[in-house]
């Protein structure tokens, strides 16, 4: 299988500190990955790599087979890359839909003034969540006051709406309750099944080992090491983590 994804040799500093060195990493399609580390080892800064809010100062990506350039988040986003942070980068005073298609309104034109289109980006948000099989009961309501988990599920939402095909997702999971971690951790397997391939930083082994399919672990900047999930278990990875061989395998 031809990888999705593909970096060769990246590396990035910010003046003395060598954040990033000689990293390779790979994504295939319809495929989980999980990134993980310590505070420190890397993983934000190669997310933003990828997600073009960073660029490396050494470097090779290729996307579907093409060699490609990842210098902003457009050039990211024009690939089919979309990264949900942690802080999500919801509009808290604004509904469901709204946030689903901001940035990118219906609108219609009459003389040539842009009326948005709320209706249609109602039903397409309410036609969207159906599909994703997320419970929310009107596009109407602002996220302001919605839970933890259904705040994760309409950035998510949001990522996969306009022909995604790679979502990154940092720390998905991160302060939510067992039930609702539960929720996202199904929508995030429901989006591998539909085609999508996903990049997930994480802390938790056991939701790292319930629904990834490799596990990419950082060091000090470095590749520890890359298992197939299935073919290892969390004291080989904590040893990774924490000091296993710098050896990709």
């Amino acid at each position: 299988m031809s990888p999705l994804l593909k970096l060769s040799n990246v590396s990035k500093s910010f003046g003395p500190v060598r954040a990033l060195s000689d990293i390779s990493f790979e994504l295939n399609p319809s495929e989980v990955v999980a990134l993980v580390g310590d505070n420190g080892a890397g993983k934000s800064t190669l997310v933003k790599i990828i997600s073009g809010a960073l660029s490396p100062d050494e470097g090779h990506f290729w996307f579907e087979g093409a060699e490609v350039q990842i210098r902003k988040p457009e050039d990211a986003r024009r690939l089919g890359i979309e990264t949900v942070y942690q802080d999500l980068a919801l509009f808290d005073n604004s509904n469901v839909a709204e946030n689903i298609f901001a940035g990118r309104e219906v609108v219609k034109r009459v003389l040539g003034i842009p009326f948005l289109r709320s209706s249609e980006m109602h039903a397409r948000a309410e036609e969207l969540l159906k599909t994703l099989k997320i419970h929310i009961q009107s596009t109407h309501y602002t996220v302001k006051g919605m839970s933890g988990g259904q705040r994760q599920s309409v950035a998510i939402a949001r990522a996969v709406a306009f022909g995604r095909k790679v979502v990154i997702l940092d720390e998905p999971t991160a302060a939510l309750g067992v039930p609702e971690q539960q929720k996202v951790l199904s929508l995030v397997q429901d989006l591998k099944a539909r085609g999508f391939s996903i990049i997930m930083i994480s802390h938790n082994l056991h939701h790292i080992f319930e629904i990834s399919d490799r596990i990419h672990v950082l060091r000090q900047g470095r590749t520890a090491g890359v298992r197939v999930t299935k073919d290892t278990g969390p004291d080989d990875v904590v040893k990774l983590i924490t000091g296993g061989d710098l050896v990709r395998h």
